[in-house]
């Protein structure tokens, strides 16, 4: 039977963008759709004050264009939301890509046809619903696409303006002369406070729990520095693949328990002047050994008390959890806003009351807002795929699948689910990684897997349960060789109420990718083809 498509690409970010040039160059009709009025993924969403990546913009960059590379020029080392939109477009435009996108319309359903062998896709735009059919459907979705919206008594009675930076308006929002209040302090809450901190007339932090926030040494590039990346970009990319979170920088093979307190401190001063998110990689083990990482740990809690200048707050900001076992965040002046007379920390770690008319009541004390910024991240990884009524083969649906927590083979498939694929999906690098390197090679895992199947006239792919079981328990023992289980984070979807406890992402860059392409290798072992 005919499909309307070849493939249908849910999700016009990074990934999808990438994923239909690649099945365009092996000649299959394609369509992407996209819930946003256009191209960016979650950078059409997140327009939240501050917001700017955590990796260096020469780098979260595609790789597969050498033309792209070297015509783009970025202005700063890390790039603000606005201008990676910006850079979206632009290879949107540049690859003639926008002709196969349909924006405005959000998948509702995929169901599997067992008797076809191929999928229907239920798509709403507005009160407009339609069905197209594909034979491959390619989950584009992204890992921090769907807010996670907080559970909180009385929000809906605040009588001020409530704003969720995972969902921003696309308008301006002025904010001086308001009282405002920052709820959350992971990535997003932190580049928030600092851009508020500086126009709002208060501005209050209410923190749960402690993050680590290592400098970003954020600068501009001059024209001769950015000309020595251009022509050095096939060995930063080349050295990125070398590392174990895909970002280009010196691998060193030393445990930080191997030198004197006086060099360790050095060394964690020389990073911590660098700036950015390979401080982690300050000595091989910091992520793997306790008395390690108690040592870098310690040298930011100091620097924190170094920074802030009232004990009481010094001590609040000050994060007992392991170093590296959640996400890290950047910002060179996220600390010194708290030596300001404007700003305020509150602790919220026994939980907010509730939200009044007024503000929010914690312990008993009402502290006044205007405007109230939810801060509270994503449902990471799965919730996007979670909202989409997806059904494969017996009518099984993958939201009960995943009852216990994401399964599946590689990241990439899932058993019982045929010709889907899911681009940077549980059980793969992801959010551990720089994720437009991740995405690049899932697009070409595909893309390759997909060539390998025409040219022996399959149909159909599927992995076996036996490969995903297999698979789920050498992610397992990867990470129980970690410290990652040591804290509550969002790697583990405790963030989300209700979200079953399993730690989804894969660590390790080189070693997963060495071992995808082995499996491609030998046939795509693990797999089933019709």
């Amino acid at each position: 039977m005919k499909t309307d498509f070849d493939a249908v690409i849910v999700g016009a970010g990074f990934a999808g963008m990438y994923m239909l040039y690649r099945l365009r160059k092996l000649g299959l009709t394609v369509r992407v759709i996209e819930k946003a009025d256009d191209v960016g993924g979650t950078w059409y969403w997140n327009r939240y004050p501050g917001a700017r990546c955590d990796i260096e913009s020469i780098q979260y960059s595609y790789s597969f264009s050498d033309e792209l590379q070297q015509e783009w020029n970025w202005s700063e080392r890390y790039a603000t939301q606005s201008e990676i939109l910006s850079y979206a477009n632009h290879v949107v435009e540049k690859l003639s890509l926008r002709s196969d996108m349909q924006f405005g319309s959000t998948v509702e359903t995929t169901v599997f046809d067992e008797t076809a062998y191929h999928w229907n896709i239920g798509i709403r735009s507005g009160e407009i619903r339609e069905f197209l059919t594909c034979r491959f459907c390619i989950m584009a979705t992204g890992c921090l696409s769907t807010p996670n919206e907080p559970v909180v008594p009385g929000l809906e009675q605040f009588a001020g303006s409530v704003y969720h930076t995972a969902d921003w308006p696309d308008t301006s929002v002025d904010f001086r002369n308001q009282r405002v209040a920052v709820l959350g302090t992971g990535s997003s809450g932190i580049q928030t406070a600092v851009a508020l901190a500086a126009v709002a007339e208060h501005l209050t932090v209410f923190q749960r729990t402690p993050n680590y926030v290592v400098p970003d040494a954020n600068h501009a590039f001059e024209s001769e520095q950015l000309a020595r990346v251009k022509a050095d970009y096939p060995a930063i990319r080349a050295q990125a693949k070398l590392c174990r979170n895909g970002v280009a920088q010196e691998i060193v093979a030393l445990s930080a328990l191997e030198v004197s307190q006086t060099e360790r401190n050095r060394r964690y001063q020389e990073r911590w002047d660098k700036g950015g998110l390979t401080f982690i990689g300050a000595f091989s083990d910091l992520i793997l050994d306790a008395a390690a990482n108690k040592t870098v740990a310690d040298f930011v809690r100091e620097k924190i008390r170094t920074i802030v200048q009232d004990p009481a707050t010094a001590k609040l900001l000050s994060p007992t959890s392991t170093f590296g076992c959640k996400r890290l965040c950047v910002s060179s002046s996220y600390y010194s806003i708290f030596n300001r007379e404007n700003v305020a920390l509150v602790d919220t770690s026994a939980g907010v009351d509730e939200i009044s008319e007024r503000g929010l009541i914690v312990a008993g004390q009402e502290y006044p807002a205007d405007s109230i910024v939810l801060a509270t991240g994503f449902d990471a990884m799965t919730g996007t795929l979670n909202r989409i009524r997806i059904v494969g083969k017996q009518g099984e649906a993958l939201k009960n699948r995943w009852n216990e927590g994401p399964t599946g083979y590689l990241g990439l498939m899932i058993s019982g689910f045929p010709n889907l694929f899911t681009i940077t999906g549980p059980g793969s690098p992801s959010v551990l990684s720089n994720v437009l390197m991740s995405i690049e090679y899932h697009v070409n895992w595909i893309s390759d897997c997909l060539k390998f199947m025409s040219d022996r006239k399959f149909q159909v792919i599927e992995p076996r349960t036996q490969a995903e079981d297999e698979w789920a328990d050498e992610v397992a023992s990867i990470v129980d060789n970690t410290l990652y289980r040591t804290c509550n984070s969002w790697y583990l979807g405790v963030n989300v109420p209700g979200k079953p406890k399993k730690f989804m992402p894969y660590p390790g860059v080189p070693s997963y990718e060495s071992r995808c392409s082995s499996i491609a290798k030998n046939n795509y072992v693990g797999f089933d083809f019709s």
